[in-house]
């Protein structure tokens, strides 16, 4: 008999988990490092064992009652080829499991398991969709390739500008000399840099865009302009393929939202709640009025 519920989610950088009772009231937590898929299925199960272990032992139960719990769990790069297909073959011991990726449990728990989307802007960008109960994505297919509007391709575009500019093909703005002095102006330093470069490296660059933006470096702006231009686009999208509504998320979201379009911005909803929210959802908790304990 199902009598707990689980949310959790796996995300590239840390996973999160909440465990709940019947009636909503929060009765436990858990946090660990990155879970997604990239990392191997035997490492996901690992960190997924130890939040459920977490959130379990701050609700005073032991092991022998994860047979009591219905899990949703959302999980980055479980679209990979085979990936849900091996995370089903691994048995955590619940009474049920239900997967998802971390992109749709945000999505359900920001318009409560209703149909809407959401358009995340972090290191990378994509927009999650549910129109009449169906679930899909637009875009995330990974930088450099996709990601437009993200933390990575802002940074990106930065390291071209400075590299540019090192060369005095274009004017060394404020941009272009912060972003330089990171490597000692020196363009060896900066091709070693870009060499075992990640998105989350490039993304960190991000906010430098922003500054320089915001005091109006010319460049800076440009980047943003552009950014936020694809962002416009992405909105436009959801609405075009029937979501009711869409919300913005991500760390990057309230940066580039001051650069969308007035009519952009109030066709745009606030999120009802969060990732965890809508992997309870998908546990089958229905209420979304989760209680703190």
């Amino acid at each position: 008999m199902v009598t707990w519920y689980l949310g959790v989610d796996a995300g590239g950088s840390h996973c999160r988990a909440r465990l709940i009772d019947g009636t909503g009231q929060v009765r436990g937590t858990g946090n660990a490092g990155p879970a997604n898929m990239r990392i191997g299925v035997e490492a996901v199960a690992a960190v997924l064992n130890d939040v459920i272990d977490q959130a379990m032992a701050a609700a005073g139960l032991d092991r022998g009652r994860r047979s009591e719990i219905a899990a949703g769990i959302g999980i980055a790069g479980l679209s990979r080829p085979g990936s849900a297909e091996a995370l089903r073959a691994i048995d955590l011991g619940l009474a049920s499991v239900a997967l998802a990726t971390d992109a749709a449990i945000a999505n359900l728990g920001a318009h409560g398991g209703r149909d809407g989307a959401t358009l995340i802007l972090g290191t990378g960008s994509i927009a999650q969709l549910r129109v009449n109960d169906t679930d899909f994505a637009i875009g995330g297919y990974g930088f450099p390739i996709s990601d437009e509007g993200s933390g990575a391709a802002l940074g990106l575009s930065a390291m071209r500008h400075a590299l540019r500019a090192l060369d005095g093909r274009t004017a060394r703005t404020p941009l272009a000399l912060a972003i330089a002095a990171r490597f000692a102006h020196a363009i060896p330093q900066a091709i070693a840099w870009m060499d075992r470069a990640t998105p989350a490296d490039y993304a960190a660059l991000a906010p430098i865009v922003i500054q320089h933006a915001q005091a109006d470096d010319p460049i800076a702006r440009s980047i943003v302009e552009d950014a936020a231009g694809h962002v416009e686009r992405f909105i436009e999208t959801i609405f075009e393929r029937g979501a009711p509504a869409c919300a913005l998320l991500g760390g990057l979201a309230p940066h580039l939202r001051p650069w969308l379009r007035a009519r952009t911005v109030a066709q745009l909803s606030e999120p009802q709640g969060d990732a965890l929210d809508g992997a309870l959802f998908l546990a089958g908790h229905a209420a979304q009025d989760v209680k703190a304990a």
